[in-house]
């Protein structure tokens, strides 16, 4: 099921390092297959963080922001909450933002042949300054775990495989052939994002994997589709820079993935170098934990299934930035019956700097759509001008 796009960018942009150009060179961009708009392209005096996209560069400031607890007024000032351009202001923060960069890339590069173990997060987690005093409740009241969300546990051994759980959620979900019986549906309900007032949103899903969600705010429509292929997100102005760009890298994968668990018979070949891990606790339920790769191996995607029911419960992806891996964390919940089939009626998605919760009120299986639904969509009109 989709999760539609990260609708908050805005307020991930943290220790932004640069000024806002504004959205004309965005209006021009091809597909995803063609180059995409880099950085120093889209914004004004990019000094560190050039040569890379500039969807990576937003997902680069949400990184920011969560190492630091920091929102984009923590270092553009307070009259960058009202207007784009002053992203343009100069200030202490930005400044010591660029050089920390530098510093951490020279760390790397120095220490461990330019591997990527030193990030933001290593030092600040969430603190605007790195504390070099260990307390008391550092060592008895906090949890220690010496694993990163990325990595995992080797599996025990009498794990099942990962070709037997993933054929027990097909099964748990309706089977293949019921699933081979459904060739679309549409999806009509509400979301509510942190902080924010509850909007309609509707999904378009056509197998095996065309995808298009859409959010209307009263700012104007939240768009993302996938053909197939290629996907793309449009936002209206107020929730970020560059009304329309092609989804690339991580975030393209995600999309596709969407789109494949809505129709999720093709599952195991939308991602490779699966393995087992160790079971986990998820809400009191006990879930076999797997992960595949996607993106020669760039995007690492775990997934949790319930060990009793078989049912997918979370997916948690990463996309990888300038600085360190962006998590999107997926929940799916109050699976019910459609057409033979079993279906979440609810999902939230997670991201590091925000939540929407999606409820489904309405759902129509094996609808005629269009596929013009699942094309480029045209950057966004504003919803009251």
């Amino acid at each position: 099921m989709s999760l539609g796009w990260k609708p908050r960018l805005r307020s991930a942009i943290g220790i932004i390092t640069v000024c806002l150009l504004g959205v004309a060179s965005a209006s021009g961009q091809g597909d995803s297959a063609q180059k995409p708009l880099m950085s120093e392209e889209a914004f004004k005096d990019v000094q560190v963080l050039r040569g890379i996209p500039a969807s990576e560069f937003i997902e680069t400031m949400g990184f920011f922001a969560v190492s630091l607890t920091a929102n984009c007024t923590t270092c553009h000032g307070d009259a960058s909450a009202g207007s784009w351009e002053h992203y343009a202001d100069n200030t202490p923060l930005k400044q010591a933002a660029r050089r920390m960069v530098l510093m951490m890339n020279s760390i790397n590069q120095a220490n461990f042949g330019g591997k990527r173990e030193v990030t933001c997060y290593t030092c600040h987690r969430g603190d605007r300054m790195p504390r070099v005093t260990p307390t008391i409740a550092d060592v008895y009241n906090s949890t220690f775990n010496t694993i990163e969300p990325d990595q995992l546990l080797p599996a025990a051994s009498g794990e099942p495989s990962f070709d037997q759980i993933l054929d027990k959620y097909i099964q748990a979900v309706g089977g293949a052939q019921q699933w081979a019986k459904l060739t679309s549906f549409v999806v009509k309900g509400t979301s509510q994002a942190y902080a924010e007032l509850a909007y309609p949103f509707e999904v378009y899903a056509k197998a095996p994997n065309q995808l298009m969600t859409v959010t209307h705010t009263e700012a104007g429509d939240r768009t993302t589709a996938y053909d197939g292929r290629n996907g793309w997100v449009a936002m209206p102005s107020d929730d970020k820079p560059i009304p329309l760009l092609p989804l690339i890298q991580g975030d393209l994968v995600g999309a596709r993935l969407d789109a494949t668990i809505c129709f999720p018979t093709a599952i195991k070949q939308a991602l490779t170098q699966w393995r087992v891990s160790m079971p986990i606790t998820i809400n009191d339920k006990d879930v076999e934990v797997v992960q595949g790769t996607a993106d020669a191996g760039r995007t690492p995607v775990n997934l949790y299934f319930d060990s009793k029911s078989g049912l997918l419960v979370r997916q948690v992806r990463y996309t990888d930035t300038k600085v360190g891996l962006s998590a999107t964390q997926i929940d799916y919940d109050d699976y019910r019956d459609v057409a033979g089939v079993k279906m979440p009626f609810k999902w939230t998605t997670s991201w590091l700097d925000g939540q929407t919760v999606y409820t489904v009120t309405q759902l129509q299986p094996n609808v005629p759509i269009d596929a013009v639904k699942f094309a480029k969509p045209a950057p966004p009109k504003p919803a009251n001008p």
